[in-house]
């Protein structure tokens, strides 16, 4: 299949709309928010505030001698990236990607009446100006062909930043909407926005049928089964369906319908548009059960009785307090965060102490980037990316020289685990949190079983390397072990943050349009290596600790891994860009399980690298691969693909060094002269459709890659 995105990059083609030298990242033990000063910043982190932003940073990051060898080419790597570590130890990153999420922060601060401010306004202009496609309509994410979803609620969110109607930016997007049926034909998600801010008639929308969380509990379909990001998000949205809350009508509500709905609004077939989505959106059709499903709670809801649906809009409510209690008004990512902001809004006014206290959260998913000013997937990736980076610079023998730089890294890792478990989790959904470690922030409140194991590593490698004066504790470790020996499935795999709930069958009610595997969580084979290794890591350290429990949990993993892979011999990623992503994640785990290139299954794994790799030595892949579910080829070779393939062959002890040696020429020949990579292609995914940015990842993988090839091939001193 052609690919279907934009290749090699964007040219920003608007300036910045503010002073960049203003802007400074404040962070607080992972928190990270932009503030823009009243003059340039000169404190702590105002080199990373400044490289974020892409302001130049020679004067602290200048031009290093030329490499002589793929060492010296790992210590300039090394000496560019530590001057990046924020003050409390963490990297901060662009986590940025989907184009629906700054559209529902824009829609609630507008119908809130909350604040935004002017700079924030502009750079959020500068960054839709700049993600707009040469067709004039936005994607799903920021390769992504336009679609309706990503063109009308970016429409609509430039207008609410205070973009004028007749601007060309504007006028392009609606000639592209205009040959689409305007939003009619947008997906369910893009339905539900406009509905609440009354540019779309919930007539339109299909039930959300807020009473599925009065089922018992035991029932196969019953909410608490779903995937927590899926209920997360889920249950708000059918609070507010169950309202049929709609903002206000007022002058630019009526503008946008008029620019967006073709005809006249009140004469729309609404119920006839419900199942209306426009192909070039649609990725996961509607089922046969679904669309009885659909047929079904259309004819309760105008039977509803008054009394069941305020008892499940109470419930919903009750667990939406939960959930701002559990992570500090966080939540677990922005498009819940928003609407239960909403919610609360809706529910105890505008002057509550609650309200307050969850606007007061929502620039910790703000992000100002080279770009403009985006909203982040989540408030941002500081475990993960820590974790990985101190596990890249254990495997250097320059590691001590970086003995301040794993200091405060492992301070960071420190604060970030979770060390209790939530009042009542059982009663509202959760599971077990203690001993675990989040995908950003302690604040944020959930434990993910990969970055669990990944944590856990970073903790046991400062520790065995005597890097901190303040290890953690022998009982703090012991938890980390527990929970994971806990999250694990029955089929030996591990899911995300939960273990699985619901059968596959959950999913023939996936009603997103524009998602994959959604509904439950499934076992993904990044997740269950995190969590091997870190086992496998822990019991070298500890092998009393509950020795049978955890070598079964370990023999269970890699059982699984062999499992998941395909007959090509490759592993499927599912959270990265792909292919290249899995075999490396399944390569190592398998790998620290004792596994090589002896065994038949790495040696096929292997063979499928090696198969895939291009003329200059590198791989590359598109976000096709994640899509399409097949192996995509991208017509240039890409630094992170390069570093998982390196990474991944080296691990198993693959033979031929000549194949690893071009890989790591790639990675050297990309490299910039203050020791930097520069930003390629999207490298993240979620449920198959969506991308999203990892910007540390050109700089913590090539790291790694190198620091296992010199210490794979150290009398190698050529480039």
């Amino acid at each position: 299949m052609a690919f279907r995105g934009i290749l090699g990059g964007r040219t920003l083609s608007c300036p910045p709309a503010t002073n960049l030298e203003r802007w400074y990242l404040e962070v607080s033990e992972g928190r990270q928010v932009w503030k823009y000063k009243d003059e340039p910043h000169t404190g702590p982190d105002s080199t990373a505030s400044k490289y974020l932003v892409g302001l130049p940073i020679e004067e602290t990051c200048p031009a290093l001698p030329k490499p002589d060898s793929p060492k010296d080419a790992l210590r300039n790597a090394i000496e560019f990236f530590s001057k990046l570590q924020t003050d409390d130890g963490h990297w901060a990153g662009d986590y940025g990607g989907p184009m629906f999420l700054l559209p529902g922060y824009a829609i609630v601060m507008y119908i809130t009446k909350s604040p935004i401010p002017e700079e924030n306004k502009r750079e959020m202009i500068r960054y839709l100006c700049n993600l707009q496609n040469e067709d004039g309509g936005w994607g799903i994410h920021i390769e992504s062909v336009s679609t309706v979803f990503g063109t009308a609620l970016n429409y609509v969110a430039m207008r609410i930043f205070g973009m004028e109607r007749d601007h060309s930016v504007m006028e392009r997007a609606r000639k592209w909407l205009d040959d689409k049926q305007g939003c009619l034909s947008i997906p369910s998600w893009g339905k539900f926005w406009l509905a609440v801010l009354n540019v779309y008639s919930w007539d339109g929308v299909n039930s959300l049928f807020p009473e599925m969380v009065l089922l018992p509990q035991a029932f196969p379909l019953h909410t608490q089964r779903m995937w927590c990001y899926a209920r997360t998000v889920y249950m708000p949205m059918s609070f507010l369906y169950g309202l049929r809350f709609s903002a206000p009508v007022d002058d630019l509500i009526l503008e946008l319908r008029r620019d967006l709905i073709p005809g006249e609004w009140d004469s729309v077939d609404w119920v006839g548009n419900r199942n209306n989505v426009h192909s070039i959106d649609l990725y996961t059709p509607h089922s046969t059960l679904l669309n009885i499903f659909y047929k079904v709670t259309g004819w309760y809801e105008k039977i509803a009785p008054r009394w069941l649906r305020k008892r499940a809009l109470d419930w919903i409510y009750e667990v939406i307090t939960s959930e701002h209690d559990f992570t500090k008004y966080i939540c677990i990512g922005p498009v819940n965060k928003m609407t239960n902001m909403l919610i609360v809004w809706i529910r105890e006014g505008p002057e509550s102490p609650q309200f307050k206290a969850a606007l007061e959260r929502v620039p910790d998913y703000l992000w100002m980037g080279t770009d403009g000013m985006k909203m982040n997937g989540t408030n941002g990736s500081q475990l993960w990316d820590t974790s990985f980076l101190v596990q890249g610079l254990i495997e250097t023998s320059m590691r001590d020289q970086f003995k301040d730089v794993f200091k405060k890294a492992h301070d960071f890792v420190d604060l970030t685990q979770i060390q209790v478990n939530h009042p009542q989790h059982r009663k509202y959904y959760r599971d077990e949190t203690k001993g675990g470690w989040p995908f950003s922030t302690r604040d944020m409140g959930w434990i993910v079983a990969d970055c669990t194991g990944e944590g856990l590593k970073a903790a046991l490698i400062c520790k065995q390397q005597k890097y901190t004066d303040t290890p953690l504790s022998d009982e703090r470790l012991f938890d980390a072990a527990d929970i994971l020996i806990k999250m694990q499935n029955t089929t030996g795999g591990y899911a995300t943050c939960e273990k699985t709930r619901g059968s596959h069958f959950f999913e023939l009610l996936n009603a997103s349009e524009v998602f994959g595997e959604i509904m439950i969580d499934y076992d993904y084979v990044e997740c269950t290596s995190s969590a091997l290794q870190g086992l496998c890591q822990f019991r070298k350290m500890y092998p009393d600790h509950r020795s049978a429990e955890i070598t079964r949990a370990i023999d269970r993993a890699v059982g699984y891994l062999f499992s998941a892979q395909l007959p090509d011999g490759s592993f499927e990623g599912m959270w990265g860009v792909c292919f290249t992503y899995g075999t490396w994640f399944a390569l190592d785990g398998l790998g620290m399980a004792g596994y090589d290139y002896t065994h038949p299954a790495i040696q096929k794994a292997c063979e499928f690298l090696v198969a895939h790799q291009k003329d200059d030595g590198g791989w590359g892949e598109t976000f096709m691969s994640c899509v399409d579910r097949k192996y995509t080829q991208h017509p240039e070779s890409q630094v992170v693909n390069t570093a998982w393939a390196v990474l991944a062959l080296l691990k198993a002890h693959y033979p031929d060094q000549a194949v690893i040696k071009a890989g790591v020429r790639l990675l050297l020949a990309r490299q910039q002269a203050d020791g930097d990579w520069a930003q390629e292609a999207i490298c993240g995914v979620f449920n198959k459709n969506c991308m999203i940015s990892y910007s540390n990842f050109k700089n913590i993988f090539p790291i790694w890659a190198l620091a296992r090839y010199t210490e794979a091939y150290p009398d190698d001193t050529s480039l």
